[in-house]
């Protein structure tokens, strides 16, 4: 009975090959090459951050793209303070004109130009334009101040819930009070300790939600891959960084500079310290360095796998294929729901425990009459 099953679904596996392979063998080297080429330009303007707010595009009849969203402001210091629409670029196709200068969109950034758009290049195919210096407002700044805003309400909401109900929450607080409540006692009190918790708490609240609700943002329709820049993960990894050695303790750094402590003479530990002292100075660094990685890939390659099995359907063009992809897209989806909570939660543990090396403290002395009264 087993064997039978194995091998139908074996049978059922190699048919659909077939039909794969059979439309596939349709489509000239051109035409797949012009899908591939479509498909890898969708993918990486999913992922880049852009200066409108596309919704979504579509083909004219008259084989022209319209583009449904709304332009953003551009902000640039080139000579002066240069403030204009994003909707002048026309989506990068034209040369924005802003007084006597010129500003070209290519490749996602901003270059001054002349009034034919010329990018001219160096010897590895580099743009040599003049940047101007970028303070636009992009779709991923607008989506971390939408999160702002909502955390602030939401927050701002629950806390006034708090106060007129006798610290009883009512409303959608009902359902964040747990999530709040969690990170305090199973994150920052085992990682920080009772006495010092509270100092780390509003950090730790704030990038929780933050990441949570950046990468659920992500997943919906608007497609604001926040979280997928590394130049956000960069910032809150240096938060974090910056508060670990900031609120360090004098055993917090003694513990770098002094690894041994006073276990042997000083001319016993020269030797040693040459090796330790360099590891434990470039782990400063490497702690928020893993954070920014480990946030900036996995969001990523989420946004990557999940955007290619979407292209999957435009490859094959069979019911079966397309019913296939879309199943395994949704089942990626869903596993994303999961990743963007579980993304949250290892940064905001990773930093608890961070910051709970910073607020270490050893009071040698009791130690030491704890050493002599078991003696």
């Amino acid at each position: 009975m087993q064997r039978n099953r194995i091998e139908k679904l074996v049978a059922l596996f190699v048919l659909m090959l077939c039909f794969f392979s059979c439309d596939l063998e349709k489509q000239d080297e051109a035409t797949k090459a012009a899908k591939k080429a479509e498909r890898k330009a969708y993918i990486q303007h999913h992922l880049q951050d852009s200066y409108d707010f596309n919704l979504f595009s579509y083909t004219k009849d008259d084989g022209h793209k319209a583009h449904v969203g709304f332009p953003l402001p551009v902000i640039l210091w080139d000579d002066g303070l240069k403030i204009f629409s994003s909707s002048k670029f026309h989506h990068g196709e034209t040369v924005a004109e802003v007084g006597d200068s010129y500003y070209k969109l290519y490749h996602g950034k901003i270059y001054k130009t002349d009034a034919a758009g010329t990018i001219n290049y160096d010897d590895e195919h580099h743009a040599t334009n003049v940047k101007p210096l970028d303070f636009s407002i992009t779709k991923g700044v607008v989506m971390i101040l939408i999160t702002g805003l909502l955390m602030f309400f939401l927050f701002r909401g629950l806390a006034k819930s708090y106060s007129n109900n006798g610290g009883i929450a009512k409303g959608v607080g009902r359902f964040f009070e747990p999530i709040i409540l969690y990170i305090r006692d199973d994150i920052a009190i085992p990682n920080i300790g009772k006495e010092k918790y509270m100092k780390y708490m509003p950090f730790l609240l704030t990038v929780f939600f933050f990441i949570w609700f950046l990468n659920i943002f992500g997943l919906t329709p608007l497609g604001v891959n926040v979280t997928g820049n590394i130049a956000v993960t960069a910032s809150l990894a240096l938060l974090t960084f910056l508060l670990t050695n900031f609120t360090g303790t004098k055993d917090y750094w003694k513990h770098i500079f002094d690894p041994l402590g006073d276990s042997m003479p000083w001319y016993g530990k020269l030797p040693l310290y040459i090796i330790l002292i360099p590891i434990e100075v470039l782990g400063i660094f490497i702690k928020p360095f893993s954070l920014l990685i480990r946030l900036y890939a996995n969001m990523q390659a989420g946004h990557i796998v999940l955007m290619s099995l979407i292209g999957l359907i435009f490859l094959f063009r069979t019911w079966m294929g397309g019913a296939m992809s879309f199943g395994l897209a949704f089942a990626i989806s869903l596993i994303e729901v999961l990743v963007a909570l579980l993304q949250a939660y290892i940064f905001t543990m990773l930093s608890a425990l961070y910051f709970g090396f910073a607020a270490e403290t050893h009071d040698h002395a009791e130690a030491h009459e704890g050493e002599v009264q078991h003696l």
